[in-house]
């Protein structure tokens, strides 16, 4: 086959690859607000959700962040955030993880707190997309009932889309989703005796 033909042959492959392509997309018009989730035991949940924050902004949405169980340490996405102010209303609701409380009456009480602050912002028209970050952590440890969360998800706003992110995401919450990624771990440098790194783990 010479080089001319092989360049054909590529372009009618790629033509039809379009057609079937566009055909797909002309059939779905329908638009909601998703109700989204990020799990699995690989890193990346709560940074994906940092990115998709991103692309909300720069389209002008107005974003709100409630973050589960972390504490109030400085991260990136802390001061990054500061810049984004105008359009970014983030929330830590969190005294560090389970085993650094060490007392679950203070976990319970941290979790009903913030999921107070979730429900305001998913009731509040400004916010385009709500992020409850940990939330599944959460609901893992029974600190909040899972029927009540999934009452609250459902009777969110029309064309609100929400995020929730963390390891072992209940099933009755997966059913309910959109879109659920998890995110699969096949290496950690921690595995290796490395330590968490300014910039990438936090």
């Amino acid at each position: 086959m010479t080089d001319a033909e092989d360049a054909a042959r590529h372009r009618a492959k790629m033509a039809k690859r379009k057609a079937l392509q566009d055909a797909r997309l002309a059939e779905r018009t329908d638009e909601k607000g998703l109700l989204m989730v990020h799990t699995g035991p690989g890193k990346g949940k709560s940074t994906a959700a940092f990115g998709l924050l991103l692309r909300a902004v720069g389209h002008g949405m107005r974003v709100g962040v409630v973050q589960y169980v972390k504490g109030a340490w400085s991260t990136g996405e802390t001061v990054a955030l500061e810049r984004f102010a105008d359009l970014v209303d983030r929330r830590t609701m969190g005294e560090g993880f389970t085993w650094e409380t060490q007392d679950r009456d203070r976990d319970v009480a941290a979790a009903r707190a913030a999921w107070e602050v979730s429900r305001q912002m998913m009731a509040d028209p400004r916010y385009g997309l709500v992020i409850l970050d940990e939330l599944n952590i959460v609901l893992r440890y029974g600190y909040l009932p899972i029927e009540e969360v999934l009452a609250g998800l459902s009777a969110r706003r029309e064309g609100l889309h929400v995020l929730v992110t963390g390891r072992n995401a209940p099933k009755d919450l997966i059913e309910a989703a959109d879109l659920v990624t998890e995110m699969t771990l096949v290496k950690h440098p921690f595995q290796a005796g490395i330590k968490a790194q300014r910039g990438i783990e936090f």
